[in-house]
């Protein structure tokens, strides 16, 4: 077999660093290398550091990705790297729509240049739908696009580049649309592990047992991160190029369901509390996708289970902030 060479954008991230250890664990016939910013954080890959070939790159310079390009010449690429949290993109519409869009855009050049042939999976968002109507759920690949902001935004304009490169240059281009996906690692400005980690703080008597929160009635469908990077893989193993593939769970929950489940997993008494200054501009309420065609065309099916998930983040955030506990009471008895 000829060796794959996969190439991820966004590697230290939550789901790059899922897929990276996927494909190092369970295709060593592939070889990994991983993009990353120099200062990216390296804790989410220190376990598989060892096995993947790690490129510094600023993917908004044209001449220094095209030089990364040539230089690993990959047979698949995975593009995750992305301004991806949402509130951010209120703050900072700017470099949300112009660092979004330029990183895939030199990609695509790179490879059109070079005259190089892999596969490309993009990874895109369920936000692009936005304001969805109640006779519109569930979504699928033909619903109309009506994002709600400018992430949203700029993940529209990504999955139209990448329809106009494989139709206009021929590029191998896979797009997928993943709706909300979650697990450990998950950065805590996301509203799942923000609550995770909120209350393992609590346990851990770091903060008062109160937890903030924004719009709880708001509607998500929630997959575990392992079973999405799966999805990935089998993306650019079986799916159509050209097309673009809905990727969810298929079952939707409030986002006040999801806090009440952490809640049930701690023994310590916790209030909640409305934090104004959590709520959105606006918000899309309802996000229920249907993942007919992909598994149609991959098989997929999901492993892990909601309550699985949410477990297996709190846990990641109970061990995070013990580990750091102890660190700071050993630096605090050594001053």
């Amino acid at each position: 077999m000829t060796e794959q060479r996969v190439l991820i954008t966004g590697i230290t991230g939550m789901a790059g660093s899922h897929l990276a250890e996927l494909l190092v664990n369970e295709h060593p016939d592939h070889k990994v290398f991983g993009v990353k910013r120099w200062r990216s954080p390296m804790g989410n890959i220190a376990s598989i550091a060892d096995h993947v070939n790690l490129i510094d790159c600023d993917l908004t310079d044209p001449s220094g990705v095209q030089e990364m390009i040539e230089q690993i010449k990959p047979t698949i690429i995975f593009h995750l790297a992305a301004q991806s949290f949402v509130p951010t993109s209120w703050t900072n519409p700017a470099s949300t729509l112009t660092d979004n869009i330029l990183m895939q855009l030199n990609i695509f050049e790179a490879v059109r240049h070079l005259k190089l042939d892999p596969t490309i999976q993009i990874a895109l968002s369920s936000e692009e739908y936005g304001m969805v109507y109640p006779d519109e759920v569930p979504i699928r690949e033909g619903n109309p696009l009506r994002p709600l902001s400018p992430y949203a935004v700029s993940k529209v304009a990504q999955d139209m580049l990448g329809y106009q490169y494989h139709q206009s240059h021929g590029l191998k281009v896979i797009r997928t649309r993943a709706f909300n996906h979650e697990g450990p690692r998950r950065g805590e400005v996301f509203v799942t592990s923000n609550f995770a980690k909120q209350v393992a703080e609590i346990e851990l008597g770091l903060r008062l047992p109160v937890i903030n929160h924004g719009n709880l009635d708001a509607k998500r469908d929630w997959t575990d991160v392992r079973d999405m990077v799966r999805g990935y893989l089998l993306s650019v193993q079986k799916c159509t190029p050209g097309e673009d593939y809905v990727l969810a769970s298929g079952v939707t929950r409030t986002v006040k369901e999801m806090l009440d489940y952490l809640l049930s997993l701690s023994k310590v008494k916790i209030e909640c509390k409305l934090d104004p200054t959590r709520l959105r501009p606006s918000d899309v309420q309802v996000l229920l996708g249907d993942p007919t065609k992909f598994k149609k065309a991959t098989g997929w099916e999901p492993r892990y289970t909601f309550e699985q998930m949410m477990t297996d983040l709190l846990n990641y955030w109970r061990e995070e902030l013990a580990t750091k506990k102890v660190k700071d009471s050993v630096a605090t008895a050594a001053s």
